[in-house]
């Protein structure tokens, strides 16, 4: 399992009975986390004093629980970025932690790669590898289906100090939006997506992956560049492996572009345990 060993002002502290104890700069928050299927003994005594919790409804959705005041917004670092802490009306708070090791390997393989690097991020959210990407020294165009998310990149972005680097924003269906720079002649050194299990687009398209990810992923193979040096495809959705992701990689993109291809859980250490909680998977194409 791959994970970051690199965060400070975030930190997984404990897991239990379907919930997660974190620590966000100095706020702690109590999440749902449906792979937590053990009960352990909830020793941590923050358990007993977090900022608030977020409690999942019966018929969908949800709503915080709040003990202590907490800001609508906070910021936290990694490394040399700044995010935008925000917690949402559906448990998150816009930034997904495991993340951060596929921050770094595309920013690694940005950094040792000579010439221009174009780097297109798919379902890029609130645009924490947008920035990582930037701050690498990438071209990047960030692409989103919520307007809301992509101004919350923008926030990031100003915050970490790339603002002004070369970046597009689109508030786009990520599909539609490919196609049409396969159209106009655009290619792209490397691709980062995180496709949703199931979302909608702006103009109500219905997107579920286990339907649709092999021939998005044919579709996107057409606007990678003959110089093209990664692809990071992450999933969260439980039924779809890491090796199903590799396989895809491997067919669509290993056999027309050669490199290598590999695949693996992602997770965060857990302080109290010092084992790692599981958070998505993560397949991986590299020249």
């Amino acid at each position: 399992m791959r994970n970051t060993e690199f965060w400070s002002d975030y930190e997984l502290l404990d897991t239990s009975s379907g919930e997660r104890l974190e620590r966000w700069g100095d706020i702690i928050l109590i999440r749902p986390d449906p792979q937590v299927i053990w009960n352990t003994e909830r020793r941590n005594p923050l358990w007993r004093s977090a900022h608030a919790r977020y409690h999942r409804s019966n018929t969908g959705g949800g709503k915080w629980q709040v003990y202590k005041r907490i800001p609508d917004s906070w910021q936290i670092r990694y490394r040399d970025l700044t995010f935008n802490v925000k917690p949402m009306g559906f448990k998150h708070t816009g930034i997904f932690p495991e993340q951060a090791v596929n921050w770094d390997l595309a920013s690694d393989i940005i950094r040792d790669t000579d010439g221009e690097m174009n780097v297109l991020n798919l379902f890029g959210y609130t645009g924490c590898a947008t920035i990582s990407a930037l701050k690498a020294g990438a071209n990047v165009c960030h692409v989103d289906a919520s307007k809301g998310m992509v101004a919350w990149a923008k926030e990031n972005a100003a915050s970490s100090g790339v603002i002004d680097r070369p970046v597009r924003w689109i508030v786009d269906d990520c599909g539609k939006f490919v196609a049409r720079e396969i159209r106009r002649g655009r290619r792209y050194e490397g691709i980062i997506m995180d496709p949703p299990s199931y979302g909608r687009g702006p103009s109500g398209e219905i997107w579920k992956l286990e339907e649709q990810l092999y021939s998005f992923v044919e579709l996107c193979a057409g606007v990678l560049s003959d110089n093209a040096r990664f692809v990071i495809l992450n999933s969260y959705t439980t039924g779809l492996s890491p090796s199903v992701m590799e396989y895809i990689l491997g067919t669509v993109i290993k056999s027309r572009f050669g490199g290598t291809v590999s695949s693996d859980e992602i997770g965060l250490p857990v302080t109290d345990s010092g084992l790692v909680l599981p958070c998505g998977s993560t397949a991986i194409w590299r020249r």
